[in-house]
């Protein structure tokens, strides 16, 4: 079960231990690898929501996947995790991790979704004009969505600036079905 307070909760944990022990970058980034490694892996998430699955199994499995990728202290964290019977949230947990480390330095998570793949001077422009919006450091983060016919979203800090030309045409449709212009005679 993939429970938010849980997820919260184990977060706020791990950024306590990190704070007093001056880690906050290195935990963060380990926490990008477990939120990479578990999120992009259908079947070892399937395996950790498995009850019937020992704790032995999902430890060394655990211990397999990131022994030597990340620091100490969040390998014994990871430990605890499995130990406690929560694998099932290790993702859950990274990306609490990830959204309190972001909010105590000061950094928006954006995400631009556009049809093809963006080069890096679009990303850079953008990413400088949601800093200007904001005020704060940005982390971009771009996909592509083929289904998309051109143009793109802008998600970022609780905002989103939708500019696809699907929506501007189901925005010229709604217009048209108002018929506003309809001859009175």
């Amino acid at each position: 079960m993939n429970n938010y307070r849980v997820n919260i909760n184990y977060a706020k944990a791990l950024f306590m231990l990190a704070t007093d022990r001056g880690q906050t970058d290195r935990v963060a980034d380990d926490m990008r690898l477990v939120d990479r490694v578990v999120g992009g892996n259908r079947e070892l998430g399937v395996v950790f929501a498995n009850p019937t699955i020992r704790y032995d199994k999902k430890s060394a499995i655990v211990e397999a996947l990131f022994t030597g990728a990340v620091s100490d202290e969040t390998m014994a964290f990871l430990r605890f995790v499995v130990k406690k019977n929560r694998s099932v949230n290790l993702r859950g947990i990274s990306e609490a991790y990830l959204s309190l480390y972001r909010e105590s330095k000061g950094i928006v998570l954006g995400e631009l979704v556009t049809h093809r793949e963006t080069d890096d001077s679009a990303k850079d422009f953008v990413r400088r004009l949601i800093e200007e919006y904001t005020g704060k450091q940005v982390e971009l983060h771009t996909t592509t969505d083929p289904h998309m016919l051109g143009g793109f979203k802008m998600e970022f800090d609780h905002n989103m600036y939708d500019a696809r030309l699907r929506t501007k045409i189901m925005k010229l449709r709604k217009e048209f079905a108002k018929n506003e212009y309809e001859s009175k005679l």
